[in-house]
């Protein structure tokens, strides 16, 4: 396909509500879409790295910057046949993953479109429903993560991931397991906690976590490796894994059980692909974190979620969860009891409501 055109716009989308973990509190989740237009086929990528570079060295300013200055110039008006001659074209960037990751599911997104199948097909996915889970940040205090932990098993999720930091931590975790002894839990420290805390990890064995997902350092393996070693709970990395071959070296090390892979994080499905490969041939299941994304990223999250070895419920998330209206034209709402279904109109099936673009825009840029 050639690229024809190129619109990339930041957006910045008021949560109902703030959400709280190890990184601070945030109420606007800041986003970049990219269109990509072949002929007349269009394909919408969506990559939220968020207004501070703390998931990522990345914030959206500087990944509209980096879109606008260096990726697009390098797309235009080119052919592109695979996503991974994308990739190799956006070689000479280093880092900016999440960059990256827009024009990556964009393409995704117009070659599904192109040959007219849902991109779930196209990857590879073995059903359209996909399971989810619940994700919960820090609140205002145990008894109402409680309650709210409580609605979400009557709404019959499979699972409940909670934010972990300082202050948040061991006492929850009790209360938490004391009200719910068989719910299927686990812990999101998001990079905030060290070695030295290796007794406060061992103490988190006692209550029968799923796994705790990125206790230490955001670019540390070996660290990691030592921890799983200390413990039974399962270590699962998130912030570490960038990349396939760092999915390598984390698994010969030792240093996880279980790897989350964010399409931002690794620079588009493209990479993540080449991540659930590595850890499928290693025997190392997965599943899909989001960024908190209008429906544009959730659908392509709720597409990759379809491969075989995603293997526990993804976070995704219906719209009214964190947004009082979706930016996407169709909101991602419940299929099932804690269940979405991929769609099953070519591409992802979603666009941007332009009137919520014109509302939410920070700036935006245009090549053709």
């Amino acid at each position: 396909m050639q690229i024809d055109s190129i619109r990339i716009v930041r957006v910045g989308m008021p949560l109902v509500y703030p959400f709280r973990t190890a990184f601070g509190n945030v109420e606007l989740i800041e986003s970049t879409l990219v269109r990509l237009t072949s002929g007349e086929k269009i394909g919408w990528g969506e990559s939220a790295c968020w207004g501070m570079p703390a998931y990522s060295a990345e914030c959206a300013a500087t990944q509209f910057l980096i879109s606008r200055d260096f990726i697009a110039p390098l797309l235009l008006d080119q052919w592109i046949a695979t996503g991974a001659e994308l990739q190799e074209r956006l070689n000479g960037i280093k880092g900016n993953y999440f960059a990256k990751a827009a024009f990556d599911l964009a393409w995704w997104d117009l070659h599904a479109n192109v040959v007219q199948q849902p991109l779930w097909k196209i990857l590879g996915g073995k059903s359209d429903t996909i399971d989810a889970g619940a994700d919960f940040g820090v609140m205002e205090n145990v008894q109402t993560l409680i309650k709210t932990i409580n609605e979400a098993c009557n709404q019959g999720y499979k699972r409940v991931k909670l934010k972990y930091r300082p202050g948040w931590d061991l006492e929850m975790i009790k209360q938490v397991r004391d009200k719910f002894p068989d719910l299927p839990v686990h812990i999101d420290c998001n990079s905030c906690y060290s070695l030295q805390d290796m007794d406060m990890f061992k103490e988190l064995d006692n209550y029968r976590l799923t796994m705790i997902e990125q206790p230490l350092a955001h670019d540390d393996l070996i660290d990691h490796a030592v921890l799983q070693q200390e413990l039974q709970t399962p270590v699962c990395l998130d912030e570490s894994i960038v990349s396939a071959h760092k999915a390598r070296k984390a698994i010969e090390v030792g240093a996880c059980r279980w790897v989350n892979i964010k399409l931002g994080r690794v620079g588009g499905i493209t990479n993540a692909l080449s991540v659930n490969k590595v850890c499928e041939e290693r025997h190392i299941p997965c599943w899909v974190g989001g960024m908190l994304e209008s429906a544009i990223g959730s659908s392509h999250n709720i597409a990759f979620a379809a491969l075989p070895n995603i293997q526990y419920p993804s976070d995704i998330f219906p719209t009214s969860r964190f947004y009082a209206k979706d930016l996407g034209c169709r909101p991602i709402e419940h299929e099932g009891l804690s269940q979405f279904r991929a769609s099953r109109l070519p591409g992802i099936g979603v666009t941007p409501d332009e009137a919520m673009i014109a509302k939410w825009s920070i700036e935006e840029c245009c090549f053709s």
